[in-house]
Parts: C-alpha cells; structure tokens; sequence
C-alpha cells in the first residue's frame, strides 16, 4: 500500500506514520522515483499500524502501545493457526 492509502485507512497522521517508521515499528520498501523514494507498506506493516495506532490513541507511549500490539498481533496469529511469529520465524 502506498503512503497515501495507509493515512486514509488507518486515518493516523502523516508524522506520526513516519515517526513509527523511524522507530523501527514498521519498515515499508522503498522504490524510488527520480530523486525521491516511494514507500510501499506490506499487509503485515498495515496490521501493525492500525494496532499500534489503536493503543496511541487510547493514550499509551509509543513503545507500551507496540509492545501491546504485537502482544495481540502474535496472539491473533496464535489464534488462526498461522503458527508464525511476527518476525516470520515459524514457532513451535
């Protein structure tokens, strides 16, 4: 998903996608474009955001609200059967 499709879904502003980005939360690709680089979120950066997003705005810190989201991210992919952590390492 392109830059602009992830603020209008997870309705998160730009600075504070980019600020979850510097902190290493989420790491979409980068394509460049002439001089500048496009970002191009996965499917897993998607989830992460609305999480993290979710626990931002019900007041937490930056690194308690992604400690919570990944806590709930690994528990759904418990949950489904995938048997993946969210690194992408099989558990188990």
């Amino acid at each position: 998903m392109k830059t602009s499709e992830i603020l209008q879904e997870v309705d998160i502003p730009r600075h504070k996608l980019y600020y979850l980005e510097q902190k290493g939360y989420v790491t979409p690709k980068r394509i460049p474009m002439g001089d500048l680089e496009a970002r191009e979120y996965s499917d897993g950066d998607l989830i992460k955001i609305k999480s993290i997003w979710k626990y931002l705005m019900k007041g937490f810190k930056h690194k308690v609200a992604y400690e919570m989201a990944m806590k709930e991210i690994v528990s759904m992919n418990g949950a489904n059967g995938t048997g993946t952590s969210t690194n992408g390492l099989s558990r188990g």
